[in-house]
């Protein structure tokens, strides 16, 4: 009889070796399931939406909405833990995987704007190291990082990274050395976690702490964000959400996988940088000249979209505890987001 532990390393073996195949087979192709999706009538309220969401597969949902003028809004549906059919809390702890770029992004502008850094000084002046290891190391500036125009190689694409989870005292940026340039400095765009790793790397040099100590100290006390966190170690297991692949029994909660944060505290960060009152006119402007303003997240068993929609000024935080290896389920949290959206219109009589 194999151990629940073996089993479990059996299971999550299987998802790796999927993840080597690809993903995305989605764009060859839309199933019937997303065309469902989307025309199936509009129901009254956030909640049946979020009902509904169960049905196409998705094992927890919550969803948080702050509209103007009104007290925040908490939805849930389905579970927070599916062996032990505990239902879903709506503010529980949740790994907001590329989320956190957006917390990066503000504190690379609050230290330009206070000349601690430059965004036009070169990822080699930083770490003359990487010269000859990062192709045009010389070239790509902090801003170019930024903007995902740097050609960095993404170290998730590199198979090895997937061969070798959980990547236990290794340093993942090895997967992005000695790799031929993606595009030449600022001559394309190309989404690449490489860049984000190597910006919190020079947050942690210019301010000699850790990244979360800074995000803490300029972003998460001033904003009075009290359940936002930089890994598990920082967290009690029991308060994060259950993460699941589609095809797959294990949960996905105990591999570590960057911030984790409830669903409202996402939504306070995201209306204060939208709103300008996270930062000043000065930074805003710099911040505004480099990135965006809303951004999903996707790691193994958990996918989440934080964004905020101006016409109806409010911020939507849509949490979804199912990960597949087509790609269908990221699919179907951009339409069940998006059908949220329109209920908020359409009770506005927009």
């Amino acid at each position: 009889m194999e151990s629940n532990k073996q089993k479990t390393n059996k299971g999550k073996q299987i998802f790796r070796i999927l993840l080597l195949v690809g993903t995305f087979i989605s764009l060859w192709f839309v199933p019937w399931i997303l065309v469902k999706a989307w025309i199936v009538p509009l129901p009254d309220t956030v909640q049946e939406q979020v009902d509904k969401s169960l049905s196409y597969g998705f094992d927890g949902v919550i969803v948080y909405v702050d509209e103007a003028g009104k007290p925040p809004a908490f939805y849930a549906a389905g579970y927070h833990n599916r062996e032990f059919k505990i239902p879903a809390n709506p503010k529980a702890l949740f790994k907001i995987a590329s989320i956190s770029k957006l917390y990066v992004a503000v504190a690379i502008t609050k230290l330009a704007n206070e000349n601690s850094l430059s965004l036009d000084k070169t990822l080699a002046d930083y770490f003359p190291e990487l010269v000859g290891r990062i192709e045009n190391a010389d070239k790509i500036t902090l801003r170019m990082m930024v903007q995902h125009r740097s050609g960095i190689p993404n170290f998730t694409d590199n198979p090895d990274f997937w061969k070798n989870q959980p990547n236990t005292n290794k340093d993942v940026l090895q997967y992005a050395l000695n790799l031929p340039a993606d595009f030449e400095p600022n001559k394309d765009y190309g989404y690449s976690n490489t860049n984000y790793l190597l910006l919190s790397r020079i947050i942690e040099q210019v301010t000699g702490g850790s990244r979360q100590q800074y995000f803490k100290e300029k972003i998460l006390i001033p904003l009075g964000l009290k359940n936002t966190f930089g890994s598990l170690d920082d967290v009690n297991l029991d308060d994060v959400m259950s993460g699941y692949y589609v095809g797959i029994e294990d949960d996905f909660k105990t591999e570590d996988q960057g911030m984790l944060a409830t669903a409202e505290d996402v939504g306070k960060f995201l209306r204060a940088l939208n709103d300008g009152s996270l930062l000043n006119e000065k930074e805003m402007e710099i911040y505004a000249s480099i990135y965006e303003f809303n951004h999903g997240g996707l790691v193994p068993g958990y996918q989440s979209m934080a964004e905020y929609h101006k016409d109806i000024d409010a911020v939507v935080i849509q949490f979804m505890s199912t990960t597949d290896f087509e790609g269908y389920q990221w699919n179907l949290l951009q339409i069940t987001h998006s059908r949220v959206v329109k209920i908020l219109r359409k009770a506005k009589g927009l």
